[in-house]
């Protein structure tokens, strides 16, 4: 396969990082570094697909590193983070973030443990990865492409490429790290790539020693995020999870754990929604709309445990775990509402996951009407606010209590100007004292009754 030129390289990468990955290279020509694009990126690039992130590597030259490196760069917008456990440096500058690390090796001091990381050469660096698709090193400072011909590639990663397979470089690599199960279930659908036979072989070893039960919950939560997150890229989540309920890993992380038929229609269309142009783009979290569907089938006691596994905690675990409740409400309320405002008013407040996850259960006109609220109408603002109805009177409750009235109207088309809203306002301000003499009355005539009631 063709070595991409330098240009090639830089006219693939995120526009916004170009600039800086120009500046990291010539701080490395300067200094006769060997900077490599390493990983995920140049399979991407490889592949002819968009690349989202930049990794780079570079080789250890005396005192040189990756840190040494980053501190000289002169940019004042540079912001520089370490990671000291990992060897690695995150660069940001603007919207631009590029992840440097010094070429490592690593070492597992048990199966599921976060490795221990130690200075190595640029073939240990690759062979520690997950995927051979992945263990490839791209040149890039002119050091590094005079010292290598072409791509750097340990373990035929390029005829895995060429075939569309997820292959691991060693037999105990899921021991390693069990996570890479839900890296491959996510990679392959988003790539069209299958994982092999000996692959699915080693994972089913490590399910049977164990290896799972020793990965916590945070690094678990981690991966399902990147999991629904990729269905912005155009991936349907059931199909990884699938891959992950076929391989058995589904149960193992938590007994009873699967993917329900009744789910799989529902979160392919949260996965649409989530690339549908449409839709406002209001931040929201992708992961937990994904869990309140693909949990909803479970017992209420089930969800809480698998939210537990995932360390997904507070406000976000409550909404998961009473998700279907308010789903089933909310559904009942809206196949008896009757126009665009009384949808609002049942809506109205409601969170973003918990919108996305609605509009993604239901089908037909229902799901066009959920739709339509949330990319038309909450964000629609009425001709009069609550300024304008105190300075009628109007005060208390009798405030929201028009507000809701005026919107639901305008919402129907019922009124259209400022001064409709205001006439409607003062009919409903005159409402409160009618109705409060109407409950004195009501009052007084129960107490006579009670007075004038013989005693038994």
């Amino acid at each position: 396969m063709r070595r991409p030129s330098l240009a090639e390289v830089l006219k693939h990468l995120p526009e916004a990082a170009r600039e800086l990955v120009s500046d990291i290279l010539l701080a490395a020509n300067e200094r006769k570094l060997r900077i490599y694009l390493v990983g995920g990126p140049v399979r991407d690039l490889l592949m002819n697909r968009a690349v989202r992130d930049v990794d780079l590597i570079v080789e250890r030259l005396g005192d040189a590193d990756a840190g040494a490196l980053a501190a000289a760069l002169d940019r004042v917008d540079l912001k520089v983070t370490t990671h000291d456990r990992f060897g690695t440096v995150t660069l940001r500058a603007g919207k631009a973030e590029v992840d440097l690390a010094t070429v490592r090796s690593e070492v597992y001091a048990h199966d599921g443990a976060l490795p221990t990381v130690a200075p190595g050469t640029l073939e240990e660096d690759l062979r520690r990865r997950d995927f051979t698709v992945n263990a490839l090193a791209l040149p890039l400072s002119a050091a590094a492409r005079s010292s290598h011909a072409g791509i750097v590639d340990v373990e035929d990663g390029l005829v895995d490429l060429e075939e569309k397979r997820l292959r691991i470089l060693h037999r105990r690599s899921f021991h390693d790290d069990p996570t890479r199960a839900l890296r491959a279930a996510r990679l392959a659908p988003r790539l069209g790539f299958s994982l092999t036979r000996a692959s699915r072989s080693a994972l089913r070893n490590a399910l049977r020693d164990g290896a799972f039960g020793r990965v916590s919950g945070d690094r678990l939560r981690r991966e399902i995020i990147k999991l629904f997150d990729d269905a912005s890229l155009g991936p349907d989540p059931s199909r990884a999870l699938r891959l992950l309920d076929d391989w058995h890993v589904l149960g193992v992380l938590e007994p009873g754990l699967s993917l329900d038929r009744a789910v799989v229609a529902p979160l392919r269309r949260l996965g649409k929604s989530m690339a549908d142009p449409t839709w406002p783009a209001a931040r929201w979290k992708p992961w937990v709309s994904g869990l309140m569907i693909w949990l909803a089938p479970l017992p209420p006691a089930q969800r809480r445990r698998v939210l537990q596994r995932f360390a997904v905690r507070g406000d976000r675990a409550r909404l998961i775990v009473d998700h279907p409740k308010h789903r089933d409400a909310w559904l009942r309320a809206l196949k008896r509402a009757r126009g665009r405002g009384a949808i609002d008013a049942i809506l109205v407040g409601s969170d973003e996951e918990s919108l996305h996850a609605l509009s993604a259960q239901v089908e037909g006109p229902l799901r066009r009407r959920i739709a339509r609220y949330a990319c038309q109408d909450r964000a629609r603002r009425l001709p009069v606010n609550g300024l304008d109805l105190l300075e009628l009177g109007l005060s208390g409750p009798s405030v929201g209590k028009a507000l809701l009235r005026i919107r639901t109207a305008y919402l129907d088309g019922a009124l259209e100007t400022r001064e409709e809203a205001l006439a409607l306002a003062r009919e409903i301000g005159s409402r409160p004292r009618v109705t409060s003499r109407i409950r004195s009355r009501s009052k007084l005539s129960k107490a006579g009754k009670a007075r004038n009631r013989p005693v038994r």
